[in-house]
């Protein structure tokens, strides 16, 4: 008679902020179920909920020859714990820790893998097609469950599935629609001015990482094509990154940077959001797009580039708009409409808020609850072949 032991989750990331920010909720859902909760991701960031923390250098590039370090570790910790279910998220972390876990899933440990965007989208670099389809193929072997957060990628993983395998769509990691609530005029007013912006400022907020592939380029030229027409423009960069040189000068270069605030990073980046008119996202590539959510959340009406994270989330015309990639002209004109309409704006935002309940928190960890309890209520560890 085996004694029954505690049940252990693991949860598998590039780097620890990535569950700061997202997956807290599952963390406790997962303590009052009575489980052990143990992480391993690169970084030192304190996180509740968490009985067992492994700080592993995962490196964000798939060649980084210290990955294989990586793998050993990453396997010496699965056979020494023997979890009940694996859990990992971004594409690396997502590779190594599948890997890692084969001996583990043959003694009936389960492996689910959260694609948050897969690297194979319609009109990703071909290079990344080649490289990352055959891996997610034969990977998907080793998984028990692939779960993923938008229409396309479903219909993607639902092609790579092998028989026994589940792909399974949630809506996004949900987003905290209270904390990104709306706010009355008087509050907006008094954010307004803790945040160092003018009464008359028309702000516009992009709350992500300063990279080439959040696309800050596009909105700077947008805003540079405004600058005449709407003096009080006020573009609000929340976030840091490497482009942030480069995009400083680009704002310089074409006048704008009146017009273009680098506020870097923040930690009450709901009062940025709720003090803003307008949430704007220029990303090339995109999961689901949280930082709009959360825009859509506070009622702001969102003007984002037309890719599928964002397709997602945004109907054109109905609870924001969408632009083509690179288009900065047109932006430029979504903006100016929003400006001159108010009444547009309210209507777009009070939509939003709508399809950000959708995507709540609340929802999200329910329908991750229900993936979870599929594979938590074995008594006994079955065999995976």
């Amino acid at each position: 008679m085996t004694k029954k032991m505690t049940k252990k989750i693991l949860f598998c990331a590039t780097v620890d902020y990535h569950f700061k920010a997202f997956h807290l909720p599952y963390f406790k859902w997962f303590k009052q179920m009575g489980w052990e909760v143990h992480v391993a991701a690169n970084g030192q960031t304190k996180l509740p909920y968490v009985d067992e923390k492994f700080s592993i250098p995962i490196r964000r590039s798939p060649f980084d020859p210290q990955n294989l370090a990586v793998y050993r570790q990453l396997k010496k910790v699965i056979e020494t714990y023997e979890y009940d279910i694996v859990h990992c998220h971004t594409p690396v972390g997502g590779v190594l820790a599948r890997l890692a876990a084969r001996q583990a899933r043959r003694h009936g440990t389960k492996v689910l893998y959260t694609a948050h965007g897969f690297h194979f989208c319609k009109g990703a670099p071909m290079k990344n097609w080649f490289l990352y389809y055959p891996v997610e193929k034969w990977l998907s072997a080793y998984t028990d469950c692939l779960i993923t957060i938008n229409e396309e990628d479903y219909t993607r993983a639902k092609g790579l599935q092998r028989p026994g395998g589940r792909t399974q769509k949630i809506h996004g990691i949900g987003v905290n629609t209270e904390r990104f609530r709306p706010v009355s005029p008087i509050e907006q007013q008094r954010l307004i001015e803790k945040h160092g912006f003018r009464e008359d400022d028309f702000i516009l907020v992009y709350p992500a990482e300063l990279n080439l592939n959040k696309n800050q380029k596009q909105l700077i030229e947008a805003a540079a094509l405004l600058k005449e027409k709407i003096p009080s423009l006020r573009l609000v960069f929340a976030g840091e990154g490497a482009m942030e040189h480069t995009y400083q000068t680009l704002a310089e270069k074409l006048g704008a940077s009146a017009n273009v605030c680098f506020y870097g990073f923040c930690s009450d980046i709901h009062e940025l959001i709720q003090l803003a008119d307008i949430s704007v996202a220029s990303s090339i590539r995109e999961g689901l797009g949280m930082n709009v959510l959360e825009g859509m959340a506070a009622e702001k009406p969102a003007i984002a580039t037309d890719n599928r994270g964002h397709r997602e989330i945004i109907r054109d015309g109905e609870n924001g708009f969408l632009i083509k990639i690179g288009d900065s002209a047109a932006f430029a004109r979504r903006i100016e409409q929003l400006y001159h309409k108010p009444q547009l704006c309210r209507k777009l935002g009070q939509e939003g808020r709508k399809t950000a309940l959708r995507f709540s928190e609340a929802r999200t960890v329910e329908e991750m609850a229900d993936i979870y309890s599929a594979y938590m209520d074995m008594d006994t560890k079955e065999k995976s072949v």
